[in-house]
């Protein structure tokens, strides 16, 4: 096991295409890391530079207190698993899974245990006969998995390994992983484009967007303290709503200016943006936060219902009044269908605030 560190690292592809722009990391030792963002924002480059299947145009990538820029793939003591499982069709599982240690001409009797041991540990040691086509896509994913961990590398490297498998057995793949990588502690980087598995899986979440990490912190503090409005309605499903705001007086008071509206604010965050000194402010809310109800009730917001999805225990409703649209969650028993007037309400002890201009989070 071992600590990684990007350093200052940028790749450029050349005319004007730069997938990673100046990325700082420190990841710990034992910790597992989700590189999380949108397709193109440079998180499988990164992880491709990381296992040295990128150069890296400028910065330092360090295992421990070696710089690896120039170490080839197989001198990194990496084991990576992709989206596709790149399973040998010929070959059972067992020799899948022995295929890097007979490749590092391990004795035998040793291959034989520690397949035999991985394959117990990832519950597939009935399966070590067979050949992939007879495996189900979990089975698969799972064979990937111990063919890397068999090396017992330093660093393990998963690129949306679990992507393409139905949403049950993704559900049970993620608690699975974790599981696995938390008994092992081998240092993990992991890439997605979901955020739901960035938050259940990481001890700490990455963000990226457009080859620049914007956000880097455990999920809670990601969640709760999102760096910018992208992040903010990036992570967390469902979303966060955005409204453009700006701040008035009211009554010789501060106050929120919104539609044909004011919002008064509580103590605390008056005291805040009044320290921030901007006007125009991007103003979040999440819709565990908001509220629709079909009663007239004072200081709420007359919209109408633009859709309205079941969760399950709740349903999801978007309102729209104005140039806004909000999303709040009701309970079931909510009765107001799509076109219906509601009445929209939030607090604003329960805002996100951010600078109009560059989205940036407003400090407490």
């Amino acid at each position: 096991m071992v600590a990684v560190s990007f350093n200052n690292v940028w790749k450029d592809y050349g005319g004007g295409a730069i997938a990673v722009k100046e990325l700082n990391m420190d990841i710990k030792d034992g910790e597992f890391v989700s590189l999380l963002g949108p397709s193109g924002c440079g998180k499988s480059t990164s992880l491709r530079m990381l296992a040295g299947l990128e150069h890296i145009s400028s910065g330092e990538i360090v295992f421990g207190d070696k710089i690896v820029n120039t170490l080839p793939p197989k001198d990194r003591d990496i084991a990576m698993v992709f989206e596709n499982y790149a399973l040998y069709p010929h070959k059972t599982i067992f020799d899948n899974i022995a295929n890097p240690l007979k490749q590092a001409n391990i004795p035998t009797d040793e291959i034989k245990r520690r397949v035999i041991d991985v394959a117990k540990l990832l519950e597939i040691e009935q399966l070590l006969e067979r050949r992939p086509q007879e495996l189900s896509g979990g089975q698969k994913q799972r064979t990937a998995i111990g063919r890397a961990i068999v090396r017992q590398p330093q660093v393990f490297l998963f690129d949306e390994p679990i992507a393409h498998l139905d949403a049950k057995l993704r559900a049970r793949m993620r608690s699975e992983l974790k599981h696995l990588q938390h008994n092992l502690g081998v240092t993990t980087i992991y890439v997605t484009h979901d955020q739901l598995e960035a938050l259940t899986m990481a001890d700490r979440i990455a963000v990226m967007n457009d080859g620049v990490l914007q956000q880097f912190d455990t999920p809670q503090e990601v969640y709760q303290n999102p760096a910018n409005s992208w992040v903010a309605t990036f992570v967390g499903e469902p979303g966060m709503s955005l409204m453009e705001m700006e701040m008035t007086r009211m009554d010789d008071d501060l106050a929120l200016a919104f539609e044909d509206k004011t919002i008064k604010l509580d103590l605390k965050n008056k005291a805040r943006l009044t320290a921030a000194g901007k006007t125009k402010l991007l103003v979040g809310i999440r819709p565990d936060k908001a509220s629709v109800s079909q009663l007239e009730i004072p200081g709420a917001f007359e919209c109408q219902i633009y859709s309205r999805q079941l969760l399950g225990a709740d349903v999801l409703v978007e309102v729209e009044f104005g140039n806004s649209r909000v999303r709040a969650k009701a309970d079931t028993s909510f009765v107001g269908a799509v076109g219906a007037v509601c009445n929209l309400i939030f607090r604003s002890e329960d805002m996100y605030f951010f600078d109009a201009e560059d989205g940036k989070a407003i400090p407490h």
